[in-house]
Parts: structure tokens; sequence; C-alpha cells
């Protein structure tokens, strides 16, 4: 009996001991929970746990309250907190899950004010997930509409949609580098229209690209690319015209037009970006297609300086960095400026040639020359008469339903009786009114001929010159250009110049 008994004591004091030793910690969330608040207690003893990368029991522990309590005041913060804990946690899987989380939050909860903060990380996830511009740009696509999400959704808080446009001139960045790369791809593979359907694209929805001038001025490029090939070909062969063409003349009209729009994309980079390095190409290339060369205003060198000096040159460390590491470098990007929310429409390939061949056929660019008149016609209805041979032929644009009077109308079958030659013709009746002097001349004289708008006339001072010095004076010199513009980077890839 008393061996029973010390093997059961020494068993309890085994069993006690490795109770002691053992480190576990209680993970029930209802333990040790006072009886006051125990909503607010629960709440604290997540935030503590994710204080400490316990991610798993912050989360046992938020889904505890939000399950035990549904009305407690900390249900919002816990929900957002759910998506906040799988944020921190990383991977793909977890993010995966925290966006799941932020949209759950916006749809229960689309007027706190957290809800804007749920939108902001929606869009940092795809941002911590974009790879280079060369790579899938599916993340940076996304980013850029959760961004513009976040703007467009609450303007009411100032401070993310500041960090939002932020962010997203950073995207836009990536975005627009990626066309450039697809352009100047198409432009050495000599795929004029494809290349320029890109690059048109590019400056049209993305104005802060670091390289907006080198775009236009690829662009440029381009339409002088096109020249030389209709150049070179026959006259019916030039830039697929089809047979039966109007030779020399349509051939003259599309060089025409096309040099008209590379000097737009030429003289686009010295009215907009005048302190950009490709503003002197574009002047040497604007004489050569013996075009005018305008010049910029004091405001739009004011613009593009501010742009340019907030963009970060990139030093070695990142140019070794961007070798090793997945996402972008996006130290070019402007801080400076409003990013675009809204996409302009896109050029196709085929609708760019199609509005070469439209201007110089004398047409409109975008619109077609062609219009359809749709004729109504066949056999009458059942209650209508069947139509004559000899009735007139209907009115165009007539009204269908006005009705027609024909108590009055003359039968071209009548027979009338031949005039009596001794019939005298009746006098004039003295009590007609007829038109006096002054009404015949407002009637019969021609109008004074309108005033011309380009016509000096006789005034106390002429305000044309005053608005031709006013506008000449916000004109930049040559001298705010050269203080205004940046040092040429060395190792400046050129682009075959025609």
């Amino acid at each position: 009996m008393s061996r029973r008994f010390s093997l059961i004591a020494a068993l309890a004091m085994l069993l006690a001991l490795t109770v002691g030793c053992t480190n576990r910690k209680s993970v029930n969330p209802l333990a040790n929970v006072g009886s006051k608040q125990p909503d607010k207690v629960l709440f604290d003893k997540a935030m503590d746990a994710m204080k400490h990368n316990r991610f798993d029991v912050a989360r046992m522990t938020l889904q505890t309250l939000i399950i035990t309590y549904p009305d407690s005041e900390f249900i919002a913060r816990a929900k957002l907190a759910v998506g906040d804990s799988w944020y921190a946690e990383g991977g793909t899987a977890s993010l995966e899950q925290a966006e799941q989380e932020y949209r759950d939050f916006e749809t229960f909860f689309p007027n706190m004010p957290e809800a804007a903060e749920a939108q902001l990380k929606i869009a940092n996830i795809q941002y911590q997930q974009m790879e280079k511009s060369d790579r899938d740009y599916t993340h940076a696509k996304r980013a850029e509409d959760e961004y513009r999400n976040l703007i467009m959704q609450y303007p009411d808080n100032p401070k993310l949609v500041a960090e939002g446009k932020k962010r997203l001139l950073e995207v836009q960045e990536v975005l627009a580098d990626r066309e450039f790369g697809i352009g100047k791809f198409y432009y050495y593979r000599l795929s004029y229209p494809a290349s320029i359907a890109r690059l048109q694209s590019l400056v049209d929805k993305y104005p802060l690209y670091s390289k907006a001038d080198e775009a236009l001025f690829l662009l440029g490029q381009n339409y002088e690319g096109q020249i030389a090939q209709i150049r070179s070909r026959p006259t019916c062969q030039a830039f697929n015209t089809p047979p039966g063409c109007a030779g020399e003349t349509a051939k003259a009209s599309m060089i025409g037009v096309l040099t008209k729009d590379a000097s737009a994309a030429y003289s686009q980079i010295i009215t907009r970006y005048p302190v950009m390095v490709r503003e002197d190409d574009a002047k040497k290339r604007l004489a050569a297609l013996h075009q005018p060369i305008p010049r910029p205003t004091k405001a739009a060198v004011a613009q593009n300086r501010a742009e340019e000096e907030s963009r970060r040159d990139s030093d070695t460390f990142d140019r070794l960095m961007s070798v090793v590491k997945k996402g972008p470098d996006m130290a070019a990007s402007a801080h400076v400026g409003e990013p675009t929310l809204v996409d302009p429409t896109p050029v196709s390939a085929s609708g760019a040639t199609a509005d070469v061949m439209r201007q110089a056929m004398g047409q409109p660019a975008g619109e077609h020359g062609l219009s359809a008149e749709v004729v109504k016609g066949g056999a009458p209805g059942a209650n209508e008469p069947a139509p004559r041979s000899d009735a007139p032929a209907p009115v165009a644009n007539a009204d269908p339903f006005a009705r027609t009077s024909t108590a009055n109308a003359a039968d071209p079958n009548e027979l009338k009786p031949a005039p009596d030659p001794n019939e005298k013709p009746s006098a004039p009746d003295p009590n007609e009114l007829k038109p006096t002097a002054q009404n015949a001349l407002t009637s019969d004289a021609a109008a004074p001929p309108p005033v011309q708008v380009n016509e000096i006339q006789q005034g106390p001072a002429s305000s044309g010159v005053e608005a031709a010095a006013s506008s000449s004076s916000s004109l930049a010199s040559d001298k705010d250009i050269s203080s205004s513009k940046k040092k040429k980077k060395k190792g400046l890839k050129k682009i075959l110049v025609f």
C-alpha cells in the first residue's frame, strides 16, 4: 500500500514539474478577460500580438471579438486589423488575403474614414508586386486603376489622396516606359503605323513621362520614315495606294500630310518640353523640313523646369540594385503635376493609316467621307392606292405626315381654250400697292459688305499692337531656355535621323 502511494505521489510530482517547466502560453482569447470591457481587452490583446509579429494569434483574437461581440464599437477596427495582419505578414498568398479583407471592409463600411485607408492599401499591394517595364505589367496596370479609384472616390481625404497621386505618378512612369519600349521595337523593324499608334497614345496618356521628348522625337522620325518609303516607291504603289490612283498628286498630298504630322511632333517638343534634351534636335529637324520653328512660353519653360528638377537621378547603387531586385526603378518619375486619371481614346495602327489617307484626299482626320441615304420603297400597303406613272416625284426631306391639298391642283390632262387674239389686256388696278423707292432699295440693292476681321479700324489706339506686345513678352528667350536646360547625359542613344 505504501509502495502504491509513493508511486502515485511521484507521478503527480512529475506532472507538476512538466506543467511548470513548459513555455507555452495560453492562446485562449477569453482567458484573463475582465468583465467591464471585454471587447476592448480583446482588441488590445490582438494589437499587442501584432506588435510582436504573432499574426495568427492576433487574427484568432480579432475573429473572437467579431463573433462574440457583433455590436461592439471595435467591430470596424477589428475587421480592418484582420487585413492589416495579413498585409504585415507579407508573401503572395498573404497579400491576396489582405486585399480580400480590405475589399470586404469597403463593402461593409463605405462611409467610414478608414475606407480610404483600405483602398490605399489595396493599391499598395499591387504597387509592391510590380515588375520592371519590360516584364509582366499586370500588377502595374492594376495599381494604376486602384490609385485612380482612391483619388476619385475619396477626394475628402487630402493626405491619402496626395500619397496616392505620388504613387500613381511612379506607376505611370513604369507603364509609359513599357509603351515607349514597344514603340521603339516597331520603329526599328520599320513597322511605322504600329509604332505611331504606341507613341501617340503614350504622349497623350502620360505627358509627365521622363522620356516624353524622346517619344515625340521618335514619333516624328516615324512620319519621316513613311515619307522616305513613299518617295522610294512608284507613284501608284506609294503607301499601299490602290490601283487607279491620282498619280503624283496623291503622292504629293500624302507627303504633305506626313510632313505636317512630323512637324507637329517636333513642335510639341519645343513648346511643351523646352528644357529637355531633344529640344535642339527638334529644331534641326524642323529646319530640314522647311517648317517654322515655334518658341515656347515662359510658363511652359517654368513648368518643364519644375518637372525636371523633381526627378531623381539613379546613382551607381540604384543601378546595381536594379539588376538584383524584381521591382522597377522609379527614380526618374516626376513628383509635381497631376497624373492622368482618365485614359484618352487610344490610337490604333489602322486608324493612324486611315487618317493619313483621308487627309490626303482632303477630308478631316477621323471622319468618313462616304454617306448613305436610306430610300424607303417597295409595294404599297393594303389600304394605300397604287402609285400613278404621271404622279410627281416625292420631295426630299418632306414631312410624310403633312397633308397635301389637291383641290386647286391643275390637271395636266385638262383641255384649255385657246387665247382670244382680239382680247385687250386688262388695265392695272389703281388701288394696287406698289413698293416705294426706299423699300425697293432695301429689297433689291446689294447689302453693304461685312466688316473684315483683320481690317485695321480707325480708332483712338490700336489694341492689336498691345496684344501682340503682351503675347511676345510671354515668350521665353533663348537665355531662359538654355539656363533651365539640364546637361545632356553621356551615352544617350541617338535615334537614326532621316
